[in-house]
């Protein structure tokens, strides 16, 4: 079983996603908030993504954590590379009631730090589907930039910004 690092930042903890953190995916999941990640979806299809979730860890070595602030949980955020995505991504979902106070920023701060510092990765990427706004004003603030398109198999049309390489990053 792979160690899953638990990450925090002044407001958040970013841990291992687990059994109990299956109501509140389920709940985003069946939310039309979940549209532009594949979205809406039943019950079973929500344990799947958990599933999915805690697998991508075993089977990749890294992944996405699940996000708490003060003990509740609102969002995935993290590093993400299933099949048939062009390369590493960095991701964030944020769940209902969870947006506009800066948690998708400020994990997704400390996933690429982790990428960068821990994982040696020099290059990240996140793949926002066409429409998604909020996540296109977090890419921005994060200093990530338009660098073509992609068009997944299941999630359609999106753009492919490219995160700052580390080298290029402020300290």
């Amino acid at each position: 079983m792979t160690a899953i690092s638990v990450l925090t930042t002044e407001r958040l903890t970013m841990r291992a996603p687990r059994l109990d953190d299956f109501e509140a995916l389920a709940a985003f999941y069946a939310s039309p908030r979940s549209r532009f990640v594949g979205g809406p979806l039943t019950r079973e299809l929500a344990w799947r993504a958990l599933a999915q979730e805690a697998g991508h860890w075993q089977l990749r070595g890294y992944g996405r954590w699940l996000v708490e602030a003060a003990g509740t949980p609102v969002g995935l955020v993290g590093l993400w590379f299933p099949e048939g995505f062009p390369e590493r991504e960095l991701g964030w979902d944020l769940f209902d009631g969870q947006e506009g106070k800066g948690y998708a920023t400020e994990a997704a701060r400390a996933a690429r730090r982790h990428a960068y510092e821990t994982l040696g990765w020099t290059t990240l990427i996140s793949l926002i589907a066409d429409g998604n706004a909020a996540s296109e004003g977090v890419a921005r603030r994060l200093g990530a930039r338009p660098d073509g398109r992609f068009t997944h198999a299941r999630f359609g049309a999106a753009t492919v910004w490219r995160h700052p390489a580390p080298s290029e990053r402020a300290p």
